[in-house]
């Protein structure tokens, strides 16, 4: 009977109210905040300044690095995506090692290698020049736009070879060169298959921008940082920033989501509202767009008019020689650049790698002093120690949300929704001060150690993921099961534990297994609250030695690369042996 009542909407909505009522009543009459906010701190200037314009700031240098970096990330993730479908061998394996080495290390041991070690590579001369045209600025922008075209190159790849076989060799037996059937029949389908995870690339991307603030880059984060170490207004600084990077998601989710709209195929009949709207704010575009097809029309020749020059007919009779011209050059500039980096192997000093390997793998354990977490224990076994604590944790908590994102029931699904908006909205350097520096100091009052904070700020994060990738397993189980086994006279639960979940999560094990790479990546984010893991040991590092960034910082990404690598491979090998065979593209 309490069943079929709560399935009405109006007591479902009442339930909402009331759970709302009961939070707001804590928080308003009960619970003992002795926090005192201050908003007027970001209207008036106060001994320090105008903190309203230095967030102003930190937003605009935001908006800087996610446009550039964007556009870089886009350029690098299409020539890549493309070569890594290369017949040509060298062009292939140099694509899937850029892919390979920036997908399997973290951003932030980048950013590092870029403004720590990267400058004495050049002269002092050269390096004093860097320093003067903003280096950290273009070091956080490339770097970013670098690390997210990696992404992109694997998801444009896919999208690529998403299209049917027929359709390339369709299109080259109608007499159509690689170039245009590249711009005419591969790209424009390829484009409307991957615009969604592209979109999810995108996000990361302006999510990633707060990662620039640990090379002295005054974004977002850093404004934040420096208006609560400067005003102690640690709730309003935090809020501030967790509502514009919700807006900033919201915008770009938006704007991807009308896109996404506007390059479907639907018939003339069916034309949706968004679709109408999607039409107006591109009408500037297809206007241009038929403007320049007019041009290039009328400046066409026609067939009579066409007649092969002597310079295009010695260039079309040589062309197979100027495309192996090409490939030498190619390869010998390759082979350039492996010379370099043996050189630079060459030339390492060993001594101080061997002599702090073992800090950067234990860091003091057992001799750490009582102050320290667990006699000592850091850098990558505490890394290792915080990604498996995090992950399994997520994984409860994604199981459950996921389960209830799903449900009909808006008292469940609505609460569920609202925690992985918020969360996946906000970039995890944020939510792990929000935690660190704010929820369990001031709301539940306990006093952790920074491990364990950041440790409980990944949970919850990389929980609100793992709830999405749960939804999308669940939502591709066939509705018919879940008719069949309410039919069959089965609970909820019942349904969802011996039919649903036992399929779901076979087809969510390679993504499982590639969040758990992604925690221990960003296990180097506990670097900003202290943690002595991987990323925290080698600055430690770095610092009292001081003149060999290049050895540390190359060690530490070896390190990383490594651990992320075996477990993608095995992520791979899980998703060929769980997924139906698919047919290469070769272009």
């Amino acid at each position: 009977m309490f069943k079929r009542y709560f399935e009405k909407v109006w007591v479902q909505n009442l339930t909402l109210l009331a759970l709302v009522g009961l939070v707001v009543y804590y928080f308003a009459f009960i619970f003992e905040f002795k926090y005192d906010f201050d908003w007027a701190v970001f209207v008036t200037e106060g001994q320090y300044g105008h903190m309203g314009h230095l967030m102003v700031n930190g937003i605009n240098t935001t908006l800087t690095i996610t446009f550039y970096s964007a556009a870089i990330a886009l350029f690098m993730g299409t020539v890549f995506g493309l070569a890594r479908l290369s017949g040509f061998k060298p062009v292939y394996w140099f694509a899937t090692s850029y892919v390979e080495l920036f997908r399997n290390t973290p951003l932030l041991i980048q950013l590092f290698f870029w403004n720590f070690a990267l400058p004495y590579a050049f002269p002092e001369e050269i390096r004093f020049k860097l320093f003067e045209m903003d280096f950290e600025f273009w070091c956080a922008t490339i770097g970013c736009g670098i690390f997210t075209g990696a992404f992109m190159a694997e998801i444009i790849r896919a999208g690529i070879q998403s299209i049917p076989k027929g359709l390339l060799e369709a299109s080259y037996s109608s007499g159509l060169t690689f170039p245009q059937t590249l711009r005419k029949i591969i790209l424009p389908l390829a484009f409307r298959e991957i615009i969604p995870p592209l979109g999810s690339e995108f996000l990361n991307n302006m999510k990633n921008t707060s990662l620039a603030m640990t090379i002295g880059v005054t974004e977002l984060c850093w404004s934040m940082t420096e208006v609560y170490s400067l005003t102690y207004r640690t709730f309003e600084a935090f809020s501030v920033a967790t509502l514009v990077y919700l807006g900033l998601s919201l915008t770009i989710a938006g704007i991807l989501y009308i896109v996404n709209e506007r390059l479907k195929i639907m018939p003339r009949d069916q034309v949706t509202p968004l679709r109408r709207l999607a039409d107006i704010l591109f009408w500037p575009f297809d206007a241009l767009g038929r403007r320049m097809e007019v041009i290039f029309w009328y400046f066409r020749k026609s067939p009579e008019q066409k007649t092969i020059s002597p310079l295009r007919r010695l260039l079309k009779a040589s062309a197979r020689k100027l495309v192996l011209a090409a490939k030498g050059l190619f390869v010998a500039a390759l082979a350039y650049i492996l010379y370099m980096v043996v050189l630079a192997l060459v030339h390492f000093n060993w001594e101080i790698i061997w002599a702090n390997l073992k800090t950067l793998l234990i860091w003091r354990f057992p001799n750490g002093d009582e102050t320290e977490f667990f006699m000592g224990l850091g850098g990558l076994a505490g890394s290792v120690l915080m990604a498996v604590i995090s992950i399994t944790g997520s994984f409860f908590i994604g199981l459950f949300v996921g389960m209830g994102r799903t449900a009909q029931n808006r008292a469940i699904r609505i609460p569920c929704t609202l925690y992985i908006e918020l969360i996946r909205g906000v970039p995890l350097i944020l939510v792990i001060l929000w935690f660190y520096q704010a929820i369990l100091e001031f709301v539940f009052k306990v006093d952790v150690h920074a491990f364990w904070a950041a440790t409980i700020a990944m949970t919850f994060f990389f929980g609100a993921y793992i709830a999405e990738t749960v939804r999308g397993g669940i939502e591709n189980i066939p509705p018919g099961q879940v008719e069949a086994a309410k039919a069959s006279g089965l609970t909820y639960f019942q349904t969802m534990r011996k039919i649903i979940l036992p399929q779901a999560l076979k087809q969510m094990l390679p993504a499982l297994v590639g969040m758990f790479i992604a925690a221990f990546k960003d296990t180097s984010l506990a670097y900003i609250i202290g943690v002595m893991e991987l990323t925290r040991a080698a600055y430690a590092i770095n610092n009292r030695i001081m003149i060999y960034p290049f050895e540390i910082y190359t060690t530490v990404a070896v390190l990383y690369f490594v651990c992320c690598y075996f477990m993608s491979l095995y992520a791979k090998r899980l998703e060929r042996k769980l997924s139906p065979e698919t047919v290469r593209i070769e272009m």
